[in-house]
């Protein structure tokens, strides 16, 4: 499913305009995205599912065209863990 067809989706689901739908996504996107950014990078959706963020630590990889060994950085990830109810969904 694509952005745009969600946002159809929802307009529809929720008997609302696709410009309504877009923006509460956009919104949804945003706030996700500030609450991943802070000190404890938690969302919790219950039944749906938890967004956290881990710290990945440095590790050394190998290049798959030259097979040189290289350093990768260490980052922040987002993992993404299924609630009960999306679980048994799917």
């Amino acid at each position: 499913m694509t952005k745009a067809e969600l946002v159809d989706a929802i307009a529809v689901d929720a008997k609302i305009s696709k410009a309504a739908a877009g923006a509460a996504l956009e919104s949804f996107i945003k706030n996700v995205t500030k609450a991943l950014k802070s000190k404890d990078g938690k969302v919790t959706l219950v039944g749906f599912g938890t967004f956290a963020k881990a710290k990945r630590a440095a590790r050394k990889g190998i290049n798959p065209q030259t097979g040189a060994a290289i350093k990768i950085k260490a980052c922040n990830v987002v993992k993404f863990k299924a609630g009960k109810k999306l679980k048994e969904a799917v």
